[in-house]
């Protein structure tokens, strides 16, 4: 049996509503905090996160991080494993109104660059998980701030837990003084 393929992008049919997108999140140390970023849609101005379509030739976590780059300007850690999916519907340039299911990935913001593809095109909101979940639409989505925020806070207490523990082992124990 024949695959059918999309002439505009060499795609397979059954996955061409499929997209790719990336949930960015950064700690922030001075508040010991997991901040989500938010942008907002070309068409209607809803709050998303990076997404688009496949890439020829390229991994579903790898377009992620280049939809990351391009639509918001910021570059991580991409996790290769999905993190899960959500569905929406994607107004078209056309008016066409197209159903998508979103594979989506972590991927943790270690850096930002000023000039990037999209830049001036789009707002952009640094927030927290319940506000992150608050702005958007899909129940899916929300569902997914919910779970990343887990793993991260999760992560977060080692980490100030191995920091207490070196501060402990470095600072000599006090000594009494006669």
């Amino acid at each position: 049996m024949e695959q059918s393929v999309s002439a505009k992008t060499n795609i397979p049919d059954e996955v061409a509503n499929r997209q790719y997108g990336a949930l960015c999140y950064r700690i922030n140390r001075h508040e010991n905090v997991v901040e989500y970023l938010l942008i907002s849609t070309r068409e209607t101005g809803r709050w998303a996160i990076p997404k688009g379509w496949p890439m020829d030739n390229k991994q579903a976590h790898r377009v992620a991080e280049i939809e990351a780059l391009q639509e918001a300007g910021v570059k991580g850690k991409v996790c290769k494993r999905p993190l899960g999916e959500f569905a929406y519907t994607k107004l078209m340039a056309d008016g066409e109104r197209r159903p998508c299911v979103v594979q989506t990935h972590a991927l943790k913001v270690h850096h930002l660059v000023k000039d990037f593809k999209e830049r001036g095109q789009r707002r952009y909101a640094w927030v927290s998980c319940e506000e992150a979940a608050a702005r958007v639409a899909e129940p899916d989505l929300k569902k997914l701030f919910f779970q990343i925020e887990e793993k991260a806070k999760s992560k977060l207490r080692r980490q100030v837990r191995q920091q207490i523990q070196l501060f402990a082992n470095v600072v000599p124990s006090s000594r009494t003084i006669d």
